[in-house]
């Protein structure tokens, strides 16, 4: 059993409660009792060792060394790379027949991010690119059966073995390089040496988490745009910008619908009477959040791109607010309106209802986005 925190007043509170911990080791009595194994859809998302399910220094600790990989100056040298990624795209997608149908989330909205952070880590071979692909599909698929499950752990620690080992012996230019060197440092001046699974456990992190979610985000926006011809005239005549289809999209279509797990580190009193016992864990539940009655009033399932208050915490909140929201937000500045403007009759191939999501309660997006480039 968790607890689903839906209120982003509350959310943003316990997001930023030090009596809140990620750590299942420490924190959660269910794992130290034995009670979670691999079989369990979830088993990845609390089992890894790195900043995502790491506690206080330690957290600190793990997320010194990833922050190099985002740092302001390192995202922005990436713009001219993106936009190149985007031309390619759109080329290739022109060659389309007009009326013939294309699959936009797996054909725009899937290689951009996945080819982005590849190239940031240093993943070069398209078979561990692919296998990796698949692997963060199957982590996100909240239904898999135990096989499922346990196949996708193997194969995961597999692949990203054999990068490590790649990259141990022909390092490069690539944060995968750089995390290998503070792992092989016997004597680091910071105090952040890796272990070795922390050492994976941070690529999984980087690399699933670095594209998946980027992916929602581009899928959801022009899903969006495609159903509310208002709200892409507003755009295209000046009424709002790409910003606002950005930050409207990621409050009312989370890409992470919900994030588990969090635990109480003692019993935590809430309004209403509710104890949040020592122990309990906790669903982040940013997806209700981003639809508060409190903050949007009666219409927060609306999207609408001139709405004065987009506030959202698709990106979380506190000490672990993502990383890689600057770089997700140059990538979708960059291939929204780009797309857009390559093909501004665009139009769903399917109706709206017949869109089927994917098959996950923490990834919010589309199975397939089908859509006609050119009537």
């Amino acid at each position: 059993m968790a607890w689903s925190v839906n209120g982003q007043a509350l959310l943003k509170r316990l997001l930023t409660d030090p009596r809140v911990s990620k750590d299942p080791r420490r924190h959660w009595p269910a794992w130290a009792a034995g009670e979670i194994s691999p079989e369990w859809p979830l088993y990845t998302w609390v089992a890894v060792r790195n900043m995502f399910t790491a506690y206080g220094s330690e957290h600190k600790r793990l997320r010194t060394l990833v922050s190099k990989a985002f740092t302001a100056r390192r995202t922005a040298a990436l713009r001219p790379r993106v936009e190149q990624m985007t031309v390619d795209l759109l080329d290739g997608l022109a060659a389309t027949p007009p009326g013939e149908v294309v699959d936009l989330r797996e054909a725009y909205a899937y290689p951009i991010p996945i080819q982005v952070i590849c190239e940031l880590f240093g993943v070069d071979d398209e078979e561990t690119r692919e296998g990796l692909r698949h692997c963060v599909d199957s982590i996100f698929h909240t239904s898999a059966t135990p096989d499922e499950v346990t196949a996708t752990y193997a194969e995961l620690y597999r692949l990203l073995g054999g990068l490590v080992a790649a990259k141990r012996e022909q390092p490069g230019d690539d944060m995968t390089s750089v995390l290998i060197s503070a792992r092989d440092d016997d004597t680091p001046s910071d105090g952040t040496q890796l272990t070795e699974q922390e050492l994976v456990d941070t690529l999984l992190l980087m690399i699933g988490a670095g594209h998946e979610t980027t992916v929602n985000l581009l899928d959801n926006a022009i899903h969006a745009l495609l159903t509310h011809p208002e709200q892409l005239a507003h755009v295209r005549e000046g009424r709002a910008g790409w910003g606002d289809v950005i930050e409207e999209t990621l409050r009312a279509q989370a890409p992470v619908a919900n994030l588990p797990l969090r635990y109480a580190v003692e019993d935590i009193e809430l309004d209403g009477g509710v104890t949040l016992r020592k122990g309990d864990a906790i669903l982040a539940s940013y997806a209700a959040a981003g639809h508060d009655p409190a903050l949007y009033g009666d219409d927060g399932a609306r999207f609408d791109v001139r709405r004065a208050t987009k506030e959202h915490l698709s990106f979380g909140h506190g000490v672990h607010f993502c990383l890689g929201a600057p770089l997700a937000r140059l990538e979708a500045g960059i291939a929204l309106p780009a797309l857009f403007a390559r093909f501004p009759g665009m139009a769903l191939a399917v109706a709206p209802d017949e869109l089927r999501q994917v098959d996950s309660f923490i990834s919010n997006g589309h199975r397939t986005l089908p859509v006609r480039l050119r009537p």
